[in-house]
């Protein structure tokens, strides 16, 4: 079984079965077969895809599972989810909940889905468009990596969470302000940043919560 991933889902309290550790490292091998094809990744080997990629996964689920409790069909999207790090991730850590994984670019999504086909996971679909385009969203939770500046993005993924539902955004050393106007139009409330740390790195990361009103 993975050390760097067992270890890292035991610090963060987030069950992992020796099962779905292997399933996540299968997922790895898959995006490292594919990774200059399709521009997946810089990391230099495997051991970087578990540490950089699948460890932020981690760390949304982990915030996910104890935020429902670990309840059944809680509806979890990923937007902009590009090769799955998070949404796919998600997936394997949270099988008691529903998956939807939100990507603009074909190709991607033709990869996630042959990664979900390839690990034969039921409850993750992909959904190929633009968040805020044509199709329209209510979820439970609502991850988001890499889509740019949040003080752009929070209206579209605000939008996006149903009441009572939560966006989560993962954010650097320096998170992007949000103003007390931008929060009101959105129609949510930023809680504190919760900080977190990924295995063999020193860089001050954090996941930025919204609250849906």
């Amino acid at each position: 079984m993975n050390q760097t991933i067992s270890t890292f889902a035991q610090h963060i309290g987030l069950p992992l079965s020796s099962g779905q550790v292997e399933l996540l490292e299968r997922y790895a091998g898959l995006v490292w077969q594919k990774k200059d094809f399709l521009n997946l990744t810089s990391a230099a080997d495997v051991q970087e895809i578990y540490a950089r990629h699948i460890c932020d996964g981690l760390s949304a689920a982990a915030f996910i599972y104890k935020e429902s409790q670990g309840a059944d069909g809680v509806e979890v999207g990923d937007a902009g989810a590009g090769a799955g790090y998070i949404g796919l991730v998600c997936a394997v850590a949270l099988p008691q909940s529903r998956i939807t994984l939100i990507e603009s670019l074909q190709r991607r999504s033709s990869f996630m889905n042959w990664a979900i086909l390839t690990l034969g996971l039921k409850n993750a679909r992909v959904v190929n468009c633009r968040l805020g385009e044509k199709t329209a969203f209510s979820l439970d939770y609502l991850t988001e990596r890499a889509m740019g500046k949040l003080t752009d993005i929070l209206p579209l993924c605000a939008a996006a969470v149903k009441a009572g539902g939560k966006f989560i955004a993962f954010q650097g050393e320096h998170p992007d302000e949000m103003t007390p106007a931008l929060l009101a139009k959105c129609g949510v409330r930023a809680r504190a940043l919760q900080p977190y740390a990924l295995p063999q790195d020193d860089k001050k990361r954090f996941l930025a919560v919204f609250d849906k009103d």
